[in-house]
């Protein structure tokens, strides 16, 4: 009822109709792309001119037309490898990602939207691929292509603070595109580099990897008599906001990157500009030189790097990490916790001099032990706070109880773990019963279901005859 009394939202959308978008492609075909190029030696106006008469061409030739929306309402040391030559970029490269561009997906503050590039990539891609590689060569982004507008997005649904909201960076989409091509040319650099026990950005792993992978040495462990695993799911506080661009040069220099692009990289960090929108609402424009802005593709990856280094130095305890979620499991013999905590104090220690701030309040711990009677243990203190115990964790999408039984997937399975065939079963009896049997019988012997295996209960309701099955 208090749907109904609320009045629908009028939106405006740009209708790329074929005549439209041809009028548009011709009028990029006739633009001598070289008058921009030839009346400045500045990177920023080159870029900012090209955007802005990108926009232009959109704007005055792609009709717009409005809807009406129903409101919704929200509750609250290894060697290194010979060098890489430097990135070049080629045409066909920008050509094939501007095709690929999702056009559901947001503008960025240059007003360059993903139907114009997807579009017109034909057209466009020359001018961008001279833009990109002109910044590499230079070792300078464009000031427009490091503007962002910062999102607030609730973590959960009743906000109580500021704490409470996600700054998610909503930035140009030529930049992205840009990002995509230089994380490929990044990962194949320093994939042989990395710290094996990082999961996240690296040739075949995965969550799934990870998750069994932890579970493996806890339970391998526990085989032995007299033994326990103390398992610390450690949280950083904005853990990409932190990153300081001079330290990561020289960390990115140490896995073999080429100085061009590590200069590169330092540009792209330092100096950014960003301003927050609420709604119609928009701030003041600030400059930050610290972090990589959570939303950009670069990211993620920045930080796997960034935190490289941080590794376990005993063999008893294995340091897991999968982008910024980093796992420290104790594996622990004959009560002797000393190789557990001092691999905690190692990296407190670790994390100041990087300048990662821990979260004592939101990381926890959870202990596996199969034993009779154990004696109790102290508490593990992380910044002069006690570790809160947990009897039982999501751990990147799977949660784990303090019986070590994994796999009981969280309420709101990822798109990830959906398209990889994983179907809940109350999904499954929804389906006609012919695609239920198909699915049955010739898909499910074939996945992978040891970290997330359906219910004994839920299988016995799929089958004939057993509950409502259509």
């Amino acid at each position: 009822q208090k749907l109904k009394l609320c009045k629908p939202v009028v939106r405006t959308s740009k209708k790329w109709t074929s005549e439209a978008v041809g009028e548009l492609q011709g009028c990029l075909d006739c633009t001598d792309w070289d008058v921009f190029r030839s009346t400045t030696n500045s990177l920023d106006e080159y870029t900012d001119t090209v955007s802005s008469y990108i926009y232009f061409c959109e704007d005055s030739i792609i009709p717009t037309c409005t809807r009406l929306s129903p409101t919704q309402l929200h509750t609250s040391a290894t060697p290194h490898p010979p060098p890489l030559t430097p990135l070049t970029i080629k045409e066909e490269e920008v050509n094939r990602l501007f095709k690929r561009l999702n056009t559901r997906k947001a503008t960025g503050p240059d007003s360059v939207s993903p139907s114009l590039l997807k579009h017109c990539a034909n057209q466009l891609s020359p001018v961008f691929t001279d833009i990109f590689n002109t910044s590499l060569e230079t070792c300078h982004v464009p000031a427009c292509f490091k503007t962002s507008a910062i999102v607030p997005v609730p973590r959960k649904t009743k906000i109580t603070g500021l704490n409470d909201y996600r700054p998610v960076a909503l930035t140009s989409v030529v930049m992205k595109s840009f990002e995509r091509l230089v994380l490929s040319y990044l990962k194949d650099i320093t994939d042989s580099l990395l710290d094996p026990l990082q999961f996240a950005y690296r040739a075949n792993r995965s969550v799934d990897d990870a998750v069994n992978m932890a579970l493996h040495f806890i339970l391998q462990h526990l085989d032995s008599p007299g033994s326990y695993a103390r398992i610390l799911f450690v949280d950083f506080s904005s853990a990409f906001n932190t990153i300081i661009p001079a330290l990561l040069r020289d960390k990115l220099f140490q896995l073999n990157v080429p100085d061009s692009m590590c200069s590169w990289i330092t540009d792209f960090l330092t100096d950014r500009r960003q301003f927050v929108r609420l709604g119609t609402h928009v701030s003041d424009l600030q400059h930050i030189s610290t972090g990589s802005p959570q939303g950009c593709v670069l990211s993620p990856l920045l930080f796997s790097l960034y935190t490289n280094g941080c590794t376990s130095g005993h063999q008893s305890v294995k340091l897991l990490k999968f982008a910024d979620d980093t796992t420290l499991i104790g594996l622990i013999s004959d009560g002797n916790e000393s190789a557990y905590r001092g691999e905690i104090d190692r990296l407190v220690s670790w994390c100041s001099t990087n300048n990662l701030e821990l979260n004592s309040l939101k990381t926890v711990e959870m202990t596996g032990d199969f034993r009779k009677d154990p004696a109790p243990r102290p508490p593990v203190i992380l910044c002069d706070s006690p570790v809160s115990s947990a009897e039982s964790f999501c751990f990147l999408g799977t949660t784990i109880t303090k019986e070590l039984k994994g796999g009981r997937r969280t309420s709101a399975p990822s798109p990830r773990r959906l398209s990889r065939g994983c179907i809940s079963c109350g999904t499954l009896k929804k389906f006609f019963p012919t695609c239920k049997d198909f699915w049955l019988t010739s898909t499910l012997p074939s996945l992978n279901l040891s970290s997330h295996p359906p219910s004994q209960s839920g299988l016995l309701q799929l089958q004939p005859g057993q509950g409502q099955t259509a």
